[in-house]
């Protein structure tokens, strides 16, 4: 496990059952009706200060004034990549792949990543992946040449999960500890897991907020000991069941 995804978890610490099944087009559905709250959840994460109701009005094609351009980037970015999402579920062509993620990252970090839609190092840029912890301190992500490798290694082993739920939040907890991308891993991991949710008729798993704090604090436990249970639970505890 840890050697092939670069992170370790308890399967029995993590209330799986929390997220509900139905079929593809019911989690579409679902998924659809709330695109507002998945968009402002995700951007408020990562600091954006857009409200919900102004991330309805834009996504009534309306423009929000009083807001920094970059907010406003960075939330419709967000729709296209949550889009783009559903369209490949709907047409059955999501797969958990480098292509696909490549594209999704292109997507939702277009204004913000260097080199947006490849792997640290695939371009004339090297390094990055240090990340700063909520508590303080740093920690490196993988080496830029060991990405491939850990991708490829990591898609593998989660693929002889059982449960599609479990291969989800395990590849959310995998990808952003691996840091694969200059900027927008976990919301380009957030993306990949609720693909690989959907496309087996699960719900997409929205982390609100408001629980912010604990985001963070099993954030600070996931890059530290590259221990994903907490992360994992804290997922599947955000469920609405």
């Amino acid at each position: 496990m840890l050697a092939a995804t670069g992170v370790r978890w308890d399967p029995e610490m993590v209330a799986l059952d929390r997220i509900g099944r139905s079929t593809v087009t019911r989690a579409r559905q679902r998924f659809e009706a709330s695109l507002p709250d998945l968009v402002w959840n995700a951007a408020a994460l990562e600091g954006n200060t857009f409200t919900l109701p102004e991330v309805r009005t834009l996504l009534d094609g309306v423009t929000v004034g009083g807001r920094p351009i970059e907010d406003e980037r960075q939330v419709l970015a967000l729709v296209g990549g949550y889009s783009q999402l559903d369209e490949l579920v709907g047409e059955g062509r999501f797969l958990l792949d480098k292509e696909v993620s490549d594209d999704l990252h292109g997507r939702v970090a277009v204004h913000e990543a260097i080199e947006s839609g490849a792997f640290r190092g695939e371009g004339s840029v090297g390094g990055g992946g240090t990340v700063q912890l909520a508590s303080g301190g740093f920690v490196t992500g993988v080496p830029q040449d060991e990405l491939p490798a850990r991708f490829s290694n990591s898609v593998e082993y989660l693929a002889s999960l059982e449960d599609p739920r479990e291969r989800a939040l395990a590849y959310f907890a995998s990808a952003t500890r691996a840091q694969y991308y200059f900027d927008g891993n976990k919301r380009t991991a957030r993306l990949m897991m609720t693909g690989l949710l959907m496309s087996e008729a699960y719900d997409a798993v929205s982390i609100p907020f408001a629980r912010a704090f604990e985001f963070n604090q099993a954030l600070d436990t996931l890059f530290a000991d590259d221990d994903a249970t907490p992360i994992m639970a804290f997922i599947a505890d955000c469920a609405v069941r």
